[in-house]
């Protein structure tokens, strides 16, 4: 039996592609066009927090059910699946940074650099496909 049930796997993996799509669809081409206070902004920011809450989510009940202790931060719960070699580590640093970008989200939204969330909105799809590769062929 592996440590995820396929089926909530599969959810989780199918409600974080729908994040991402939205943000892919109104995400920028050029960073200067995330502009605050926009539909557009809030949209990329919002679908990509709910993506990285997801994988989060995710990673803190994979630790759990690997009978690890529970992670005393988001950050932590990655680094735990690296440790186990459930994640590569440098894929595992980036998602420490995701966790980061949605800290910065839900407890400082107007302080956020918009280039960064460009960015995080064009990097960070790959990586969050890349964690749900490594639950679904690892765990």
């Amino acid at each position: 039996m592996s440590v995820l049930p396929h089926d909530l796997l599969a959810e989780k993996a199918a409600a974080i592609e729908r994040h991402l799509a939205r943000v892919d669809s109104h995400v920028p081409p050029a960073p200067a066009l995330l502009e605050p206070g926009t539909d557009a902004t809030d949209v990329v920011v919002l679908h990509l927090w709910q993506a990285v809450q997801i994988a989060i989510d995710l990673a803190i009940a994979t630790v759990v059910r690997l009978a690890e202790p529970a992670p005393a931060t988001y950050a932590d719960a990655f680094r735990a699946l690296a440790r186990r070699q459930i994640l590569p580590e440098p894929l595992a640093q980036r998602l420490v940074r995701a966790a980061g970008f949605r800290n910065r989200v839900v407890h400082a939204y107007e302080g956020i650099d918009l280039a960064m969330v460009t960015q995080a909105a064009r990097t960070g799809p790959a990586d969050l496909r890349a964690f749900l590769a490594c639950l679904r062929d690892r765990v």
